[in-house]
Formats: C-alpha cells, sequence, structure tokens
C-alpha cells in the first residue's frame, strides 16, 4: 500500500487585488504532492510565483482558493486558532540570511524565540536545546553569545537553520536558500541540508532559480511559469531530459562546467508577461518557439507520461520523442 504524502496542494490559487476590480494572477491553479523524507524543488524566473506558493503553503499569505492536505488536515480550512497548534509543524528558511536574523538579539535570543513558540523550558533545559542545535548546523555552543554581525552569510545562514529546526518540524519551506551566498558556501549549506533531511527524516519544499542547485539538492522538480506547472519530474531525469520547452531554455540558459553534457538550445525572445494581464491559453505560448493556434485557445493540462513525468504542453507528443532529446546519462 503505497504511503499518503506528507503535502498534498489541490488546486492552489492566490490573486492579489489591485484597483478597478483587476488582480494580480501569482500563482493558477497549481496542484502538488509531496512525500514524506523527499525534497521537491520549485524552479522558474522571478516573477514565476515560486515564493508565493511557499509563503501561501505556510499560511503566511492568505490562499484564494485550493487545499492543502498536511497529514491528511486541510490547513487551508482552518482557523487562525484552529492552525495555531499546527504552525510548529512547518517552518521556512528565508533567501536573506543578512535580514532575517535580528541584529540586536544574540543567537541564544534568536533561537529562544522560537523555542518560546512551543513552550519550551527555561533554564538549563533551554541553552542545552540552543547548544545542541548549534552542533546540528555546524557551529558551537560558544556562538550563542554572539550577534549576528559577526557571522559570515554561511554562518547566518545556518543559524536559520537552526531556528527553523528548534521546534522539530516535519515540513520545512526553503526559499532560496543559498542564492545569497558565495558558490564555495552554497555547496557547503547544501550538504548540510542533505544531511540534516536524512538525520530528522525532513520534508522540504526547495524553492530557486538555479536549476543546477536544484538538481543536485532535489529528488524532484517542478518548473513553474506565471503561476502555472509546466512541467513535473525526478531531478536526474528533468534535468537531462527536459520534455516542455520552458524547461529546455531553462536549462540552456543555466552554466554547465562539463563540455561533455548534452544541450539544448531553445531561444526565448521577450519578457514573462504580467500577471495582471496574462495570455490566454497557454501563458507561455508567447515566447514559445513551437506556439501554435491551439496554444492561444485553451490552457493546456498538466498531462501525465509515466515515470513520475508530467507536461502541460498541447505539443508535448509531437516534440518529446526520445530521438530528439537527449536521454540522461549514466
Amino acid at each position: 500500500m503505497t504511503e499518503a504524502p506528507l503535502v498534498d496542494i489541490q488546486g492552489l490559487t492566490k490573486h492579489f487585488p489591485l484597483a478597478a476590480g483587476r488582480v494580480v494572477r501569482a500563482v493558477d491553479n497549481v496542484d502538488l504532492t509531496i512525500a514524506r523524507g523527499r525534497i521537491v524543488g520549485l524552479v522558474g524566473e522571478s516573477g514565476s510565483g515560486k515564493t508565493t506558493v511557499g509563503r501561501t503553503l505556510l499560511r503566511l499569505t492568505p490562499p484564494t482558493a485550493g487545499r492543502m492536505l498536511f497529514e491528511g488536515t486541510d490547513l487551508f480550512a482552518l482557523s487562525e486558532r484552529a492552525l495555531r497548534p499546527w504552525r510548529r509543524r512547518l517552518q521556512i528558511i528565508f533567501q536573506d540570511p543578512y535580514s532575517s536574523l535580528n541584529p540586536r538579539l544574540t543567537v541564544r535570543a534568536i533561537l529562544g524565540e522560537a523555542l518560546d513558540t512551543c513552550g519550551y523550558p527555561k533554564g538549563r533545559a533551554r541553552a542545552e536545546r540552543v547548544a545542541d542545535l548549534l552542533q546540528l548546523v555546524g557551529l558551537v555552543p560558544d556562538h550563542a553569545n554572539r550577534y549576528a554581525h559577526e557571522f559570515s552569510g554561511g554562518q547566518r545562514q545556518r543559524i536559520g537553520i537552526a531556528r527553523a529546526l528548534a521546534v522539530e518540524p516535519a515540513f520545512i519551506v526553503a526559499d532560496e536558500p543559498v542564492s545569497a551566498l558565495d558558490v564555495s558556501v552554497q555547496a557547503q549549506v547544501l550538504n548540510l541540508m542533505e544531511d540534516l533531511r536524512k538525520r530528522l527524516n525532513l520534508t522540504m519544499l526547495f524553492i530557486s532559480h538555479d536549476l543546477s542547485v536544484v538538481e543536485y539538492a532535489c529528488d524532484e522538480i517542478v518548473v513553474m511559469y506565471l503561476g502555472r506547472v509546466m512541467e513535473k519530474g525526478p531531478s536526474r531525469a528533468l534535468a537531462r531530459r527536459p520534455l516542455h520547452p520552458y524547461s529546455q531554455a531553462l536549462i540552456a540558459a543555466a552554466p554547465v562546467p562539463d563540455p561533455s553534457r548534452p544541450r539544448i538550445h531553445v531561444p526565448l525572445g521577450g519578457d514573462i508577461p504580467s500577471p495582471v494581464a496574462p495570455p490566454s491559453g497557454c501563458v507561455f505560448r508567447t515566447r514559445c518557439p513551437l506556439a501554435v493556434a491551439a496554444c492561444a485557445a485553451t490552457v493546456p493540462a498538466l498531462t501525465d507520461l509515466g515515470g513520475g513525468r508530467s507536461v502541460a504542453c498541447h505539443r508535448v507528443g509531437e516534440w518529446a520523442a526520445p530521438a530528439q532529446v537527449p536521454e540522461p546519462q549514466a
């Protein structure tokens, strides 16, 4: 019997109202499942709705429509009071380690704030818990007496990770957790997160615009464009054999140090359209080199192709032939 996913998102929609009855369609009808102990990467250009998805899942931003089943309970249907006991089960790692930590507090106080939310006892037990958290993320207990400005960017992000772990969550949204770090530090933080995932059986939604990072860190990849899901699949298979033209364009634009790795060139023109007035039909059609009349008429359904692959494209049967797209290399 297949275990139910820890997180099951159905029809997630988030619109921000503007004047004169207009709305920003930040997220439109997104379905997503995350199995327990897995890391799912959410990728796309700036403005694609990635961060809005993450913040809406945690109810930091109220959803417009949809369901978010967490351990079988629809958290979107709960009142703020009823949601409160669930808060400690869902945490976030913010993008910028320089602005997400209070500069007026010591590390002990920063972690202590998180512990206060779940009624963790003070005194010796609190001090031991703080020391354990710091050691868990590769810091030392003496760092508890320092302020955030005394740490490097990588160390600050480790503190942010420790804060998220303080209340023993089951699900974490990591919102571009390494984008503000040097490349040499990114690998250290990514390795730390993978180690923590294995040790604590964490489940994560990993948001990023960097496909090489997502391929390395995640089990599955979900590609978004203008609030909609374009493609889903296992990370290695999607990164090595992208099926949607937008996924191909993203991967072709990413720098790859291995010259022997197959490359697919998909030219894109123009900029991402405004979410206030998205294109009809397929939202990617205005930049897609393969668009036809049907793309403007109807929204393509996310079609299951087997092997964990799903693609939202009217022409997927025409251009996604194995002979035209390189297979993953061993």
